[in-house]
């Protein structure tokens, strides 16, 4: 990391929803490198702590404060407090998120609004509250999935809420341009968190990473990485945009043409 990159979120404040773990603890950690002042947010106060000890002890500034997304009330409170603590919002990483695997004939009415919840109408709530509190330059960014994209049987209503947040990220740009605002989308693919090491065996592993055109899967570091581009001042004229992080693996149409490829080269 150069020197400029080090400072590009010098003095400002972020608040990044579900950062107790995975891809979430990776962006808090890199803003956090980077300058910024980084709000954790989770339910697990354990959890929440120990991303805040390790920014502390890369001589990071972090707090963690706690709430459950799908409380309205909770999620208004994170802002007032953050708000209360540091006086502004300058980027907000709306990253909490949970799926069922349930196709649509075996979804609940409990399943939809467990992810409706979680995964997009906290989304907007946070938005919601957050924007009064942010400045000409702010930054908001939504975490969305490939499955944005292309998609599977079997993981409804997760899949059809991803598609959904590129759709409101459009429609807050449009909304929050003329205030300086600018709102974007990152649709990671396979990424390697705590989950994804419980259920891939070793097989499991080799198989996945072989549909990949870079042959890995991704890791939190590498979306964090975009994290910090989109909502510094190098990405000042992008918003509206979704972008894949996904190692390629949605540029793949026929898993089993392409490994044939790969195994003639």
């Amino acid at each position: 990391m150069t020197d400029t990159e080090s400072a590009r979120h010098a003095d400002e404040v972020a608040i990044v929803t579900g950062s107790t773990k995975g891809i979430g603890a990776g962006v808090a950690k890199r803003l956090a490198a980077e300058g910024a002042t980084v709000v954790v947010n989770g339910r697990s106060e354990d959890d929440g702590q120990e991303v805040v000890d390790a920014i502390h002890a890369d001589g990071g500034e972090a707090t963690f404060i706690g709430a459950d997304m799908r409380d309205p009330a909770a999620i208004e409170a994170l802002v007032e407090e953050t708000v209360d603590r540091y006086g502004r919002i300058d980027i907000l990483v709306n990253n909490a998120g949970v799926q069922t695997e349930t196709t649509a004939t075996e979804a609940t009415l409990a399943d939809w609004e467990f992810v409706v919840e979680t995964d997009f109408r906290s989304f907007w709530l946070c938005v919601k509250h957050a924007v009064e509190h942010m400045p000409e330059g702010s930054s908001i960014c939504n975490m969305s999935s490939n499955h944005a994209f292309l998609t599977m049987p079997g993981l409804f209503p997760y899949n059809a809420v991803k598609a959904g947040i590129n759709g409101m990220t459009r429609a807050l740009a449009l909304e929050l341009g003329p205030l300086g605002i600018r709102v974007n989308t990152i649709n990671p693919g396979w990424i390697e968190i705590e989950r994804t090491r419980k259920e891939l065996s070793d097989d499991d592993r080799q198989r996945v990473e072989s549909m990949h055109p870079l042959d890995r899967i991704g890791t939190p570091e590498d979306v964090a990485g975009t994290v910090s581009f989109l909502t510094s001042d190098d990405a000042s004229f992008i918003t509206g945009t979704s972008l894949l992080v996904d190692g390629g693996r949605t540029a793949v149409m026929q898993d089993h043409s392409f490994l044939e490829y790969k195994q003639n080269r």
